[in-house]
């Protein structure tokens, strides 16, 4: 089951009231958007956008509530295209607009496309199907220079070199098709008392190759001024991060546009999750919330 992360402050930052509109940019499992759609009842409207088609195509199977019907409009494309999709769709007076940049739990235990180093699936990580770039192609095809460089800067690996050169040698053997081959090279090339650290050693691994696969950060760096331009004055923009790059992007992005007055900064440091919400849902540890108004 999906469980949004820190949904009680995401209501609170977003402050939706009835008959509002909002924008949920990465829709998801759909928790976060029912409770606002709750909220703007009776006639606010949701716009809820997610690159994977599978996931739009489950929710509309699965939203079955007449109180949505005609209120909740779902559309499969990359919250990088916000703009573009808005005028689309003809949504005008956005009250809110939410990103929760982390990938859901179905993504994870249930697509079968390689996210995660527990099992063994195609390395794929793709949440677009129609994506030519793979997590297979890349890990196949790239140069050492150019992998080392992902896992660097998307990965922020302290052993990017000698994973890279160890990806290079095993593909030397065949292709590398599925997780637990990676995970194995990635084992075999960091020492041992890495691998006997909290985080496994393949997850920054992982987590660089999704990124790279989708384009993750020029998305955000894409959506975040169009967030912007969309939101009447008064609207509300909450974005929740994972990791830290993502996060720099976002406070960096802020920063600037509060100098330029054009937005109040609602969190002066980002907001984390609670003690017992990372006991219920551990995937919370890393989740950093930001929040702003537009003046």
């Amino acid at each position: 089951m999906h469980i949004p992360v820190l949904q009680k402050e995401v209501i609170d930052y977003l402050s939706p009231k009835p008959n509002e509109n909002f924008i949920d940019g990465t829709i998801g499992g759909g928790g976060h958007a029912l409770e606002i759609l709750e909220r703007i009842s009776p006639k606010g409207r949701l716009l809820g956008i997610d690159l994977d088609k599978e996931i739009i195509y489950r929710l509309k199977s699965e939203i079955r509530n007449p109180k949505f019907e005609n209120r909740l409009i779902l559309v499969n494309d990359s919250y990088a295209n916000l703009k573009e999709i808005v005028i689309k769709e003809k949504f005008s007076a956005v009250a809110g607009i939410l990103l929760d940049l982390g990938f859901s739990s179905w993504h994870l235990e249930e697509s079968g496309r390689g996210f995660s180093f527990q099992k063994q699936e195609p390395l794929d990580m793709r949440y677009n199907s129609e994506n030519q770039l793979t997590a297979e192609k890349i890990v196949n095809f790239w140069s050492a220079p150019e992998l080392e460089k992902i896992l660097t800067e998307y990965g922020q690996e302290r052993f990017a070199k000698e994973i890279s050169r160890e990806i290079i040698s095993s593909r030397q053997a065949g292709p590398i098709e599925n997780t637990f081959q990676l995970a194995g090279i990635i084992k075999k090339a960091t020492p041992i008392w890495y691998q006997r650290q909290r985080i496994n050693p393949a997850t920054k691994t992982f987590q660089a190759l999704r990124i790279a696969v989708n384009d993750e950060l020029n998305s955000l760096k894409k959506a975040l001024p169009e967030a912007l331009e969309i939101l009447k004055k008064g609207g509300r923009l909450v974005v929740i991060s994972f990791h830290s790059l993502e996060d720099a992007i976002i406070k960096s992005f802020l920063k600037e546009r509060a100098k330029e007055n054009l937005i109040n900064i609602l969190t002066k440091k980002p907001v984390v999750a609670s003690f017992q919400e990372i006991k219920i849902n551990p995937r919370s540890r890393s989740a950093k919330l930001r929040a702003a108004i537009k003046l």
